[in-house]
């Protein structure tokens, strides 16, 4: 069993991204936030970037409600959104009115937290991942907007010079960053179960849309094996003692773009109920 607000060294949180899947990664940070576990060093993809803010600012349940609240709100996410905009989740509704009006982020102390967050973002010029710390959402809002910003869903985002898109596409599940941080363990908290693997598909539509930038289309086309590669790297560190994986237990049926508020809440409610199942029995991992 842990202890409540231990200090915890030489532990990373790596969470996956999935659209509304992340409500999954909300609920397993709740737990985190109940029992007390602060961990100093986060890497987050796209909705795991977005959720991972309102753990690093402790505000337990915020993630989960500002989907439940906003999903069904067009100016959250459409494709009224994406028709006129270009965007399909809402620039200023969901990372400007949400946080500063509606749903209120506590930005002081998320910038005066000591734990580091980074978000993943894949470049589109190089197609590679690139890895952008959120240090102070008033200053680093486009850096989170832009590790969620899918292809065809979504404008590039363009931060000093550079072209980014979701980090999926990129570095899926940053465990190797991680370690390579000097992360010896690492908890993991994914949004697919156990047995899924991303099938091979060659995103010949996706590719010709991205044709003037063919090292992002060459990305697309080989995301599978970037997907299973680190999947494979996950078994390892979790067979080797070095990981603690929570991840649904049963096949998702929440879509990437899903409106179904019960399906959502359910999927919140399994998040916080594995990770307490995972976490309660993981005291020596601590150690």
């Amino acid at each position: 069993m842990l202890m409540e607000n231990q200090q915890i060294t030489g532990i990373g949180l790596v969470l996956e991204g999935g659209g509304m899947r992340g409500v999954y990664t909300a609920g397993a940070l709740d737990y985190l936030l109940d029992a007390g576990i602060f961990l100093p060093e986060i890497y987050g993809v796209s909705a795991g970037a977005c959720h991972a803010c309102s753990y690093k600012s402790r505000q337990r349940g915020r993630a989960a409600n500002t989907v439940l609240q906003f999903v069904n709100n067009y100016r959250y996410g459409s494709f009224r959104n994406l028709f006129t905009t270009g965007d399909y989740f809402g620039k200023q509704f969901a990372y400007y009115d949400i946080p500063e009006r509606l749903l209120p982020f506590d930005y002081d102390f998320f910038r005066s937290n000591p734990q580091k967050l980074t978000a993943v973002v894949t470049d589109v010029e190089t197609g590679l991942p690139a890895y952008l710390e959120l240090a102070d959402l008033k200053t680093d809002m486009e850096r989170l907007r832009a590790s969620s910003s899918l292809p065809l869903l979504s404008r590039m985002v363009s931060i000093e010079g550079r072209k980014y898109l979701d980090g999926g596409i990129s570095d899926p599940i940053p465990l190797a960053k991680s370690i390579a941080g000097g992360n010896i363990k690492n908890i993991l908290i994914l949004t697919r179960g156990e047995r899924y693997r991303m099938p091979a598909s060659d995103h010949k539509a996706l590719r010709f849309w991205y044709r003037k930038y063919p090292a992002f289309a060459q990305a697309l086309g080989s995301r599978h094996k970037v997907y299973n590669g680190a999947l494979e790297l996950v078994s390892a560190e979790k067979a080797a003692g070095r990981a603690l994986v929570i991840r649904p237990r049963s096949e998702v049926l929440v879509g990437r773009l899903e409106k179904d508020i019960k399906k959502l809440r359910a999927l919140y409610e399994e998040g916080y109920g594995d990770a307490k199942a995972v976490l309660e029995k993981g005291g020596e991992f601590f150690r």
